[in-house]
């Protein structure tokens, strides 16, 4: 199988990318265990691209319960160079209105207990993370997105919540209180996966509701949320697929994800384990033979 140049990652109601052509299915074997379901592979505008829905088809997985490390490692299996996760999310703002779309910069981790490292097990790695997205790839999300004529807001922070319920009001205000943008329950995790495996990532967010915040506005609700997210996802399609055409040539050195290890891997080579070296051969080949 050729390459593939770019990956989505959809999230709540984003199940399938309907104009990929040339489609195969896979689903790669991974020290982690499958991914959440099986990756599609195919042709969009020419790009190779592959298809992953991140809670499964038919939404079967919880945001705690989710496979990233073997989702983030089957791509980089298939030489993935970049990344577009797709997501629902509440609304922290007031001018960030229901149906817009979010490309936030910065991430704050609420989440607990899920695994949000490759590292581990005799083998110690500690990335820089203060610009926790690729830089190069949000903007040019956004750039795409303002093209199309869709409302987007380029930066800002994303509050990722463990979930699985939606936030108590008084929670949703002190996550207005610290500063955050919008509010979800999956993104950081991810972000932390891929740049350990040096893929530029970016976070492009489908903003469904309000949270619980805002007095005037209905609570959210899973209805609300999906109801929201199927008129917007039409959107979040069109970009993808113009952002995939028009995806420039980069290796990495305008934003530094595809180096995040160089200087990070603290452990002697001499002392890694055997087993974990093996386990990791594909992440960190470039440093540790």
């Amino acid at each position: 199988m050729s390459r593939v140049r770019v990956a989505v990652i959809g999230g709540s109601g984003f199940y399938a990318l309907e104009d990929l052509a040339d489609v195969e299915e896979v689903r790669p074997d991974t020290p982690f265990g499958p991914p959440s379901d099986v990756i599609v592979v195919g042709t969009l505008n020419g790009v190779r691209t592959a298809f992953l829905p991140r809670h499964g088809r038919g939404h079967r997985i919880l945001p705690s319960d989710l496979p990233s490390r073997a989702n983030i490692y089957a791509l980089k299996t298939l030489g993935v160079e970049f990344v577009i996760g797709v997501s629902a999310v509440g609304s922290l703002r007031e001018e960030i209105a229901p149906m817009h779309l979010v490309v936030p910069d910065q991430l704050v981790d609420r989440t607990a207990g899920r695994p949000g490292t490759f590292f581990g097990d005799g083998l110690t790695a500690h990335i820089s993370f203060a610009e926790p997205v690729c830089p190069e790839l949000s903007k040019f999300l956004h750039g795409t997105a303002v093209r199309l004529g869709i409302r987007s807001h380029l930066g800002g922070t994303h509050v990722c919540m463990e979930g699985p319920a939606f936030s108590t009001k008084a929670e949703s205000r002190v996550h207005r209180l610290w500063g955050g943008d919008v509010i979800g329950m999956t993104s950081v995790t991810e972000a932390k996966l891929f740049r350990e495996a040096e893929i530029c990532y970016a976070t492009m967010n489908l903003a469904t509701d309000y949270d619980t915040w805002h007095a005037e506005e209905e609570s959210v609700s899973v209805e609300l949320v999906l109801e929201n997210l199927r008129l917007n996802i039409h959107s979040a399609k069109s970009v993808i697929r113009n952002a995939v055409a028009g995806m420039p040539p980069h290796d990495g050195a305008a934003c530094g994800c595809r180096t995040a290890l160089a200087g990070a891997i603290l452990t002697d080579p001499k002392l890694i384990p055997a087993a974990k070296k093996r386990e990791l051969q594909l992440i960190i080949e470039k440093y540790i033979k």
